[in-house]
Parts: structure tokens; C-alpha cells; sequence
């Protein structure tokens, strides 16, 4: 039997950052063209090698003329001109003047050598070749002078410019057809572990298998920080595998990158490889999520293990591997984000680790900003985008007081609180409902919970469903849905209704507590176990698979169709929708609740006016209609 392997001494944030930043990342200078230098950062400075305009061109559509010969010209006593000439931009002056002459000429062109200023058109009158100049103008008055832009010799662009267009515009004025930057420091990519899959090709979930997440999170995160990603085929658990990917991922990149087996498992392997063939100056940190992350040298190049889980490989990611990217591409850090609110909630931790607290923004009735923590786990990758920042508590830290101000590190400066939160049943009504909606947010987490936030002046809105006809809140409008169980297509068990999961050796999947499909479910058992004069308990007990609960709607169903039951628990819309048999037990009332403060919020009214339109939806939805169709 191996001997499990224990994390060392965690070290802290500050030594984590330390130990990073010795990691020698640089990837050099490379020359590109310039139609490829947007958002590159340019390594060398760029001296201008012409005049910038090379010539002295006129600054508007006019005439050129001697400035001398229009002093003491105005309105009323004009200077009278003959016009010998025409100059349009891009040709060469072909008229000298003599005394009492101009030359019409156009933006941009080139001005007679002996022209020493130009008149508007607009201040002059023209018949034929005589001309009338009714102001007096100075040298070089209307002229843009040769190497007024930029001359000859000067800085144009230092090193460490990051190249917009602006400064394309300047390099493309100066002839310049390409121009050395930094190197993006290229980004090898390795997830471990036997159990991924990459989308796209078929997952076995009977066998634990799991779609890769981290290798595309992570790629756009070094892209988004300036590096150039590499993603390899993931390596399994095996020593000699993963040793393989990550030698050919070390010869081939500045940074190397691997995801998952990091932490203190028999199988987690990849700090035995790194110990073995490298210097690994770091195993573990004091923070949560990202405990089990590595630092270390390996063939040359840097290295960093992040966590397995999602949640905690992006954590790690954007608090210390992005930073460092960006270093060595060149790359100032992105302006900060950040946004002052408070605790919606009291949010408990224990102390001893730097902890990141992920957490979602709403405002409240009064437009003041509150903060809630979004944590369903590490391993929960809908927490990526739930959240919309992160407020740190350091390790003396236990906890958080509900109306304690806090500042959240906002994912990214577009941030913006949703129009309207709302949390409570999953619903494929309520889906189709928010894609009316302009930046909702909606929580599926079940009745239960959504009363809980709706009652703790979390969320705008809670969706309900319930038996009874009095709820906290005020009701912005609702539907009726059919509920029942959904069986396999034509039925084979030949279910007819709840006694046969009672009476019969049937396998049945149901939803969580926090739903009220579930409670409808336990209501209607109540009653069964009225008629037959037994305790409710005694039939909930025959059901096999009772307490098995699933989150989603669907979920149930799903699970009949991968004959891992007999029959779940769902809507005949959803049985309908995959193609599934259906045993209608009863009907249950939804209803959309708001925060009785939040009414007037303009998300809030939207969702008014929504939902007093919802008959298509309905329409389109079997088992379901509306409230006037009871």
C-alpha cells in the first residue's frame, strides 16, 4: 500500500507571490508585421526615420499665395490675386508664383515651394482667374509645416508601449511595416487525471468520467493576461505519462501549467515528478480555495500545479499565475475593479487560511449595492459565472456580519449587478420567461431556499411553488404546472400511480428538499396514508429510492432514461420533451414573488409586464397554464 504524501508546511500568500515571482518567465523580443502588433507590447524604442507630414501641405482647401501681398486685405478692401494654377494632394507642384499670383489647392497637397501661406476658400470670392482675398493672412498661417506631426530623429514610441490603434497610426505615418515586441511567453497546458474527457467526445459518467473544464478556463485566462496558451492532451495518473507531457510541455514553453493531482493523494503524482526531475520550491498554500498548489523549476522552465476542482484552479490562476503572465508579457495590470457593498448574509468561515470568498452583487430597493457569497464548492463550475467577484478574508478572519461593508474584487471593470436576482424553482416556463429579460440572474435552487433569500431581503424576486395561498411577498403573477412521474415511453412497469411505488419493487429518483415538486410529492402521500389510516412515514419507507434526490427538473427523468430507475420525479412537460411515458399525479400553482421593498426596481417592473404576457409560453409548454385556467 503507498504511503499517502502530506502537504508541507502551507506556506502564506506573501511567500506564494514570492516564490512566483523568482520563476524566470521572460520569452524575449520577436518581430511581427505591423498588421499583427494590435495589443502587443513593444520591446525597443521607435525613432522616427522621415518627417512626419515629409512635406509643408496646406491645412485646408483654399489658395496659396505670398502671406505679404494680403496685409491690410478685409471685407471691404479685398487683395486682388490672379490664379495660375491647380494642386491637388498627392501631385507635385508644377506653378511657381510670381507677385500677384496663388494657386488653388486642396487639403493635403503639397504647397508651392515659393507659397508661403494659403487663404480659406471661404474668405474669398473667384471669377474665371481673378481672384479677391478678403482677409489678411501671416506665414505659414493654414500650413502644416514639414515634420510638425513628428520630425525626423525623434522618439516616436518607448519600450513597454502596448500597441492600439493610435500608435499603429503613428507607426504606419512613419513607414513602419513591423516592429519588435515582446514575445508572448507561451503557456503549456496540462490537465491530469484519468477521469477527463474533452468536450466533444463522449463522456462516461457510470465510469466517473468528467468533461475537462480547466484546460480551456485556463487557456482564455492566459490569453486574456497576454500569453500565448499551448494546450496538450491531458495526462493520466500514471507516473511515467504524466512525466512525458510534462517534458514535452517544459521543452516547449516558458511556463508550464498543470491541473489536478496536486493535493495529498496516493495517486496524485505530479510533485513526485517535479521533486524528481526539477526544484520544487512550494507545496501548498494557506488560502481556501487553491490549497494544493505547486511552484517549482522543471527542465528549465517555470511551473505551477493548480487545484483540480474549477472554482479553485481559477482562483489560484487569477490571483497569482495571471499576474506573472502579464509581467513577462509586458503587460500592465488591468485597471482595478472593484465596488464597495454590504453583507446581504452572515458569512461564516474557519480561521487558519486566506480564504476567497466568491460572491454575487444586487441592489437593494434604495439602489445601495449588497453582496452575497456564491459557494456551491470548488467543484461546482456554475459558481464561475454565478459570481461576480471576490471578497478575501485573511486568515484571522471567522466571519462576515450581515450590513458589514466589504469591497469585492470585481471578475472584470463590465461588471454590473443584474437587473433582477431572483431565486427559487427550476422551471422550463421561468427559462424561457428570463430570456425576455435584459441581464437576469436566477438562482434554481428550489422553493425552499427561495423564500429563505426572498424573507432575509437577499433577492428581488422568489418562484414558488406551493399548495398554500398566502405568501411573504408581493405576487407579481404565476402558472399552473402538471406534476406527476415520468416513466419510460409506453410505460413498461405499467405505473398508475403513487401506491405503486408504495406496493411494488420499483425504483423511483426523486428531487430535493428544497423543491416543491418534492413537497407537492409529500403532500400527496400524506393524503394517501389518510385513506388507508397508516402513517405517512410507513409509505415514504416502501419507496425505494426516496431519499435519493436530484437538483434539477430534468434530472429524474434523465436518470429513467438511463434505466437507472423506474420512475422519477417530474412535469409532463419534461416526460414530453424526452420522449418519456407520463403518470399524472397532480397539478401545483408557481408563483413569481417580489421583496415587497424592490417593486419599483426596474427589472422588477419588467418582469411585471412579462408576466402578464405569458400565454405563447404556456401555449408552448404541456401541463402548463395559466392562473385564469384553473
Amino acid at each position: 500500500m503507498s504511503k499517502r504524501k502530506e502537504f508541507r508546511d502551507l506556506s502564506t500568500v506573501e511567500e506564494a507571490h514570492a516564490a512566483i515571482e523568482s520563476l524566470d518567465l521572460d520569452p524575449g523580443v520577436e518581430t511581427v508585421d505591423l498588421d499583427a502588433a494590435d495589443g502587443r507590447v513593444l520591446a525597443e524604442r521607435v525613432d522616427a526615420g522621415l518627417d512626419v507630414p515629409g512635406f509643408d501641405r496646406s491645412a485646408l482647401d483654399g489658395y496659396a499665395l505670398h502671406a505679404r501681398e494680403t496685409f491690410g486685405a478685409g471685407e471691404t478692401d479685398p487683395a486682388t490675386f490672379t490664379v495660375v494654377g491647380t494642386v491637388e494632394a498627392g501631385e507635385r507642384p508644377a506653378t511657381d508664383l510670381g507677385a500677384g499670383e496663388a494657386v488653388e489647392i486642396a487639403t493635403g497637397a503639397v504647397m508651392p515651394p515659393d507659397a508661403d501661406a494659403m487663404v480659406a476658400v471661404e474668405r474669398t470670392d473667384r471669377d474665371g482667374d481673378t481672384l479677391l482675398v478678403r482677409t489678411a493672412v501671416t506665414p505659414g498661417e493654414n500650413v502644416m509645416a514639414a515634420g510638425a506631426d513628428i520630425a525626423a530623429g525623434e522618439r516616436a514610441l518607448g519600450p513597454g508601449t502596448r500597441l492600439t490603434s493610435r500608435e499603429i497610426g503613428l507607426l504606419s505615418a512613419l513607414g513602419v511595416d513591423e516592429v519588435p515586441v515582446r514575445a508572448k511567453p507561451r503557456v503549456g497546458i496540462v490537465s491530469t487525471g484519468d477521469e477527463l474527457v474533452r468536450p466533444g467526445e463522449t463522456v462516461d459518467s457510470g465510469r466517473g468520467q468528467i468533461y475537462d473544464v480547466n484546460s480551456y478556463a485556463v487557456a482564455a485566462g492566459v490569453r486574456e493576461a497576454g500569453g500565448e496558451p499551448v494546450v496538450y492532451p491531458h495526462a493520466g495518473d500514471d507516473m511515467a505519462e504524466m512525466e512525458r507531457a510534462l517534458r514535452e510541455a517544459a521543452d516547449e514553453c516558458d511556463l508550464v501549467l498543470s491541473s489536478g493531482s496536486t493535493s495529498a493523494s496516493a495517486v496524485d503524482v505530479v510533485y513526485r515528478v517535479i521533486e524528481e526531475q526539477g526544484d520544487l520550491l512550494l507545496h501548498g498554500v494557506s488560502i481556501k480555495p487553491g490549497k494544493p498548489m505547486l511552484v517549482g523549476q522543471f527542465n528549465e522552465s517555470a511551473y505551477i500545479g493548480l487545484p483540480g476542482y474549477p472554482v479553485s484552479a481559477l482562483s489560484i490562476f487569477r490571483t497569482f499565475v495571471a499576474p506573472a503572465i502579464r509581467r513577462a508579457a509586458g503587460r500592465a495590470a488591468p485597471p482595478s475593479a472593484t465596488v464597495a457593498g454590504r453583507m446581504a448574509v452572515r458569512e461564516r468561515h474557519e480561521e487558519g487560511r486566506h480564504r476567497l470568498v466568491p460572491v454575487g452583487l444586487v441592489t437593494d430597493g434604495n439602489g445601495d449595492t449588497l453582496v452575497y457569497p456564491v459557494d456551491k464548492g470548488s467543484g461546482a463550475t456554475t459558481s464561475l459565472v454565478e459570481a461576480d467577484g471576490i471578497v478575501e478574508m485573511p486568515a484571522d478572519v471567522s466571519y462576515l456580519d450581515r450590513d458589514e461593508r466589504v469591497s469585492v474584487a470585481l471578475f472584470s471593470p463590465d461588471v454590473r449587478p443584474p437587473t433582477v436576482f431572483g431565486v427559487g424553482e427550476d422551471d422550463p416556463l421561468l427559462s424561457r420567461l428570463l430570456d425576455r429579460l435584459d441581464r437576469p440572474r436566477y438562482l434554481g435552487h428550489g422553493s425552499r431556499v427561495g423564500r429563505r433569500r426572498l424573507r432575509d431581503d437577499v433577492s428581488d424576486v422568489a418562484v414558488v411553488s406551493t399548495a398554500d395561498e398566502v405568501e411573504s411577498g408581493t405576487e407579481l403573477g404565476g402558472w399552473t404546472r402538471e406534476w406527476g412521474l415520468v416513466v419510460l415511453a409506453g410505460n413498461p412497469a405499467g405505473i398508475e400511480g403513487l401506491a405503486d411505488l408504495v406496493e411494488r419493487d420499483l425504483r423511483f429518483v426523486n428531487r430535493s428538499t428544497a423543491s416543491g415538486l418534492r413537497t407537492s410529492l409529500a403532500n400527496a402521500l400524506a393524503a394517501l396514508a389518510d385513506e388507508r389510516g397508516v402513517d405517512r412515514h410507513d409509505l415514504v419507507d416502501a419507496i425505494d429510492g426516496f431519499d435519493f434526490a436530484v437538483e434539477s427538473h430534468e434530472s429524474p427523468a434523465r436518470r429513467v432514461v438511463a434505466g437507472d430507475a423506474d420512475a422519477g420525479l417530474g412535469l409532463r412537460a419534461t416526460a414530453e420533451k424526452l420522449d418519456c411515458g407520463f403518470v399524472s399525479v397532480g397539478e401545483e400553482r408557481v408563483r413569481v414573488l417580489a421583496n415587497p421593498s424592490r417593486t419599483e426596481k426596474p427589472g422588477v417592473e419588467r418582469l411585471r409586464a412579462e408576466l402578464d404576457d405569458i400565454g405563447d409560453l404556456v401555449g408552448a409548454l404541456p401541463g402548463f397554464g395559466t392562473v385564469d385556467d384553473r
